[in-house]
């Protein structure tokens, strides 16, 4: 059974883009688009090629990673300080998992890059888990709660869960190779974590119009209903006319802020941020237009270049505080005692 039209969306956001997502490599889901049709034959497909440079296509996404590993405080641990590289890398990884002829991993993990707000139900983003939150979506009548949703918010917490998990054993690990060990998974999981992040800071990851104006919503502003809208602005606007220096103007300077203690609200926040920005969006889009071709409007640049920081200002704080968080109740996890 082919995926939903929102997978076939999100797979070939997938592919090698270049972008702002802060979604997908900066935006996260700089995805080329696929029709339907093509995808229905995946021989001959573009999504049934091996995709080395996913989409915020894949640029966007290092975008951010960069500009958050190089504000990481001093007083991190010089392996994870000295991973600014791997971390880098990391942060597309999620997008290399879409592959169609490998379906179970596809699946498992398609539906953690966004969540449609529109679609929640009040209170369902206090369940305590993904788990309670999907059983709060059948409950309030959603047939496909996982497509219509998503799990962004829990995928994140998750993630930053398990490095403060990592960091906690690290720090009583007394054998030298153990703890080397456990410095591999740290930087592993905390390069996918910023993912995310940063697809998080995608305005497209957070709506039902995740790529062109939703077609059974009104419109009265005549916000473009084109189907390549997300990878346009994600990846190839990102590629064309996005730099590092461009994210720098933006991003926080100094020491990260701490949000231990109040991860998941900060991520909630981070999310409802980039929400906000939804219409703003379109309306770049409708009036100044997120061309790759064009010289860029100065307006659409910077808004791309502010939410691929965005994403990156978030993703320092969650390294950071992660380190924090982790010093408090060593005895956790295994953690020695």
């Amino acid at each position: 059974m082919l995926p939903p039209a929102r997978v076939w969306t999100l797979l070939v956001a997938a592919l090698p883009v270049g972008g702002l997502a802060v979604g997908a490599p900066p935006v996260d889901i700089a995805s080329s688009p696929v029709s339907p049709t093509a995808m229905a034959a995946p021989e001959s497909s573009a999504i049934s090629r091996a995709a080395p440079n996913p989409p915020w296509g894949f640029v966007g996404h290092e975008m951010a990673a960069r500009a958050a590993a190089a504000v990481l405080p001093a007083e991190m641990p010089t392996f994870f300080r000295d991973a600014g590289a791997q971390l880098v890398h990391l942060n597309p990884e999620p997008d290399r998992w879409r592959v169609w002829e490998q379906r179970e991993m596809d699946q498992a993990f398609a539906y953690d890059h966004y969540i449609d707000l529109e679609n929640i139900p009040a209170g369902a983003l206090d369940a305590p888990d993904r788990f309670v939150f999907l059983r709060m979506l059948y409950e309030a009548g959603i047939e496909r709660p996982e497509r219509d949703a998503g799990f962004l918010p829990f995928r994140i917490v998750e993630l930053y869960q398990r490095i403060v998990s990592g960091w906690r054993r690290w720090r009583v690990e007394g054998d030298p190779e153990r703890r080397s060990w456990i410095e591999q998974r740290i930087v592993n999981d905390a390069g996918i974590l910023g993912h995310y992040v940063t697809d998080a800071s995608q305005p497209h990851h957070t709506t039902i119009h995740f790529n062109g104006w939703d077609a059974d919503t009104p419109n009265p502003e005549g916000y473009t209903r084109d189907d390549e809208f997300h990878a346009r602005f994600e990846r190839y606007f990102v590629e064309a006319h996005v730099t590092d220096d461009d994210v720098g103007r933006y991003t926080r300077t100094g020491r990260p802020p701490s949000v231990a203690g109040s991860v998941r609200e900060a991520v909630i926040g981070h999310i409802m941020a980039a929400h906000e920005e939804v219409e703003t969006l379109y309306r770049l889009d409708r009036d100044a237009g997120f061309d790759p071709e064009a010289p860029a409007d100065p307006g659409a640049r910077d808004f791309a270049a502010a939410r691929i920081a965005a994403g990156a200002d978030m993703l320092a704080a969650l390294w950071w505080s992660a380190w924090l968080e982790s010093a408090e109740d060593i005895g956790r996890d295994g953690a020695g005692r």
